[in-house]
């Protein structure tokens, strides 16, 4: 999602005096301001997983060079001893053969930095600790990071209830970009689930910030005035509410519907999001104007939901995905259609050519997103015609 989110940061910038983005790397997309501007990408940020302040880099040769250019940062200036700290370290590449004693190593490095000026040091928690630090390792190079956002992202504050195999949040809003929907289009996800689609297109719509309702590392920083912060949190607006719905959706399941239901009440939606119990097979087209159907669709064991658990899977998938196809040929003609899926065999099960397809990585599983341009056999056969004079 480095593409998508560069894209975000972008408009992020123009909110901004001093923000800059800079370049994409794997993983990430490096940008500078000040202070204040990790506020604003904490709060306006849908993609985005962690901001992290870079604190040093240095080349190395091993772990002693990384607790020395750690023991060196004034950790002091932004926490103090009775904050507690949690390490994290990745790597791509690196020598050195283990991350753990790596990790150890920096936190031996911030502890002696307290131990020696004010004879305590700070606490380690795992769980959830006040402080976050991560280390990166490339070839040649380590960075060190403090973390500005404590939990991560996509943990919004809204979600209360989830169904068996939910969507993160930002990897939602990730796919909403990446499908080119804006706020105003038609949008429709006719599985569902517990609503993760529709709730971040319905934050979009009515202009709330995936960061509005939770709390930030930074918050707990040494010297963190709330002032500008809650003058940044207060100069949002809202949007108008639309007066017609232009976000749908649908699952077989109705406890998956209720779920989707309490969700999007809880993410703070005053409008209304129609939501229907039916199979993803029966469904019809929401809205005359054509617009942009996006789902995650089932695979693997989920797919017994939609139909007879008793059928082999493949079987099962194959008549699942041979009637949904039908479906959108006869009653989506105009619309754009993203299937989200790890079954990297889904327009073969469809009998369709996708358009395009981006690769996305959910979690560790390898994912795509494909896009199906529909045009109805009918509409087809139509322009084929020769034209009367």
């Amino acid at each position: 999602m480095e593409a998508a989110l560069a894209e975000e940061l972008g408009e992020i910038a123009q909110l901004s005096t001093t923000m800059k983005v800079h370049n994409q790397v794997p993983g990430g997309v490096h940008c500078s301001g000040d202070l204040l501007d990790s506020y604003r990408i904490n709060l306006h940020s849908r993609i985005a997983s962690r901001v992290l302040m870079r604190m040093a880099v240095t080349g190395y040769q091993n772990e002693n060079d990384i607790y020395d250019l750690v023991l060196a940062q004034p950790w002091e200036d932004w926490f103090t001893y009775d904050h507690t700290i949690r390490v994290d370290v990745t790597a791509v590449k690196s020598p050195l053969k283990s991350l753990e004693f790596t990790t150890l190593k920096i936190k031996d490095a911030i502890c002696d930095r307290f131990r020696d000026q004010f004879d305590k040091r700070p606490s380690v928690n795992t769980k959830e600790p006040d402080m976050r630090i991560v280390g990166f390792l490339d070839a040649r190079q380590f960075i060190i990071y403090l973390d500005t956002s404590g939990e991560a992202l996509f943990k919004r504050g809204w979600r209360e209830e989830t169904g068996d195999a939910p969507l993160r949040e930002n990897l939602a809003a990730g796919l909403l970009r990446v499908s080119g929907w804006k706020p105003g289009m038609p949008l429709f996800d006719p599985m569902c689930g517990s609503g993760t689609i529709l709730c971040e297109a319905a934050q979009m719509v009515q202009g709330i910030p995936p960061g509005a309702r939770r709390r930030f590392a930074f918050e707990a920083f040494n010297d963190f005035d709330p002032a500008p912060w809650n003058e940044m949190k207060n100069s949002i607006k809202a949007n108008p509410l639309p007066a017609s719905p232009t976000i749908f959706g649908s699952d077989i399941s109705g406890d998956m519907v209720a779920m989707t239901r309490h969700n999007l009440k809880c993410a703070g939606i005053m409008f209304d999001v129609p939501l229907k119990q039916i199979e993803a097979q029966e469904v019809k087209a929401p809205t005359e104007q054509p617009g942009i159907l996006l789902t995650n669709p089932p695979y693997g064991e989920r797919i017994g939901v939609r139909g007879d658990s008793t059928l082999p899977e493949d079987e099962l998938a194959s008549s699942f995905y041979s009637a949904l196809s039908t479906t959108l040929k006869q009653r989506f003609a105009g619309w754009t259609v993203f299937l989200f899926t790890a079954d990297l065999g889904l327009p073969k099960l469809l009998r369709l050519k996708e358009s395009r397809k981006t690769p996305f990585f959910n979690g560790a599983l390898e994912c795509r997103l494909f896009r199906f341009d529909m045009v109805a056999g009918f509409n087809r056969r139509e322009a084929a015609k020769p034209k009367e004079v």
